[in-house]
């Protein structure tokens, strides 16, 4: 795992760069048992509001044994910047400043390559996930070796989605259905943006996760067994701009088929 160059500042970590293999832990070292990846790109109007609820939930459920990473992809509103002046007074907070590649998946598996904990975690800045769920997370997690935020059961719900939305994701997971029925028979919500897993189930393994989505990746390459949810309403973005775009239906197609090919190497 080489790194990449980056214009850096007080508090802000470079970033990996080369292979997306998670490393394992070396050495008897205390470290925090779970690590948060909070991949960002603009989300300055957010951030600090987000990072305190944050760490307020997991103060209380699991105290001095966490630490949350924001991997930011050189935001034009420096969204890096104020992150990485919050950590003098958040001393479990870490910053990474991505400036050489781009896409929500591949920055929360750079962040987890610099993670210490043995449980890792990835959840989105912009309060769609509610950061009180991360406590259900964590407890859920003492017999998984994934815990995975879902609107499709567990008592979630897509909350207000317009149509519009509702539509987009009913066939996304209509596509995933019929080409990956491997990982959608094991998870009601494989297109989560928030979920735990143990590092030994992915880690010394190449990831290739393509646009938005990570979960399909890490179940597929991964050695997942044990799997829970933890069911939340999704909420409606109340600050910011969408980082959808016009690529993201291609890439998932795309990472769906790549997918599909891996899982079908397995088996042979």
């Amino acid at each position: 795992m080489g790194i990449a160059p980056s214009v850096e500042g007080p508090g802000i970590l470079p970033s990996p760069a080369g292979a997306l293999i998670v490393p394992a832990l070396e050495g008897e070292t205390a470290r925090p048992l779970l690590s948060v990846v909070v991949p960002t790109f603009n989300e300055i109007e957010n951030l600090c509001e987000f990072l305190t609820a944050v760490r307020s939930t997991l103060d209380a459920a699991l105290p001095g044994d966490y630490e949350v990473i924001v991997v930011d992809d050189d935001s034009p509103d420096r969204t890096w910047a104020a992150a990485a002046r919050m950590t003098t007074g958040f001393p479990q907070l870490r910053v990474v400043r991505r400036c050489q590649e781009r896409g929500l998946a591949r920055a929360v598996i750079r962040g987890w390559q610099v993670a210490r904990g043995s449980v890792l975690g990835t959840i989105n800045a912009d309060f769609q996930h509610p950061p009180e769920m991360l406590a259900r997370m964590i407890e859920r997690m003492a017999d998984s070796d994934l815990v995975v935020a879902t609107r499709h059961g567990d008592g979630g719900s897509l909350g207000d989605w317009g149509f519009k939305r509702r539509v987009t994701s009913w066939g996304a997971s209509l596509i995933g259905r019929v080409l990956l029925p491997e990982v959608f028979a094991r998870i009601s919500d494989p297109l989560s943006g928030c979920f735990f897993i143990r590092r030994e189930a992915i880690q010394g393994i190449e990831l290739k996760p393509l646009g938005y989505k990570s979960l399909m990746e890490v179940v597929i390459r991964g050695n997942v067994r044990r799997i829970r949810e933890c069911g939340y309403e999704m909420r409606k973005r109340s600050r910011g701009k969408s980082k959808v775009h016009a690529l993201h239906p291609v890439q998932y197609v795309r990472h769906v088929f790549r997918l599909r090919a891996e899982s079908r190497r397995q088996r042979r």
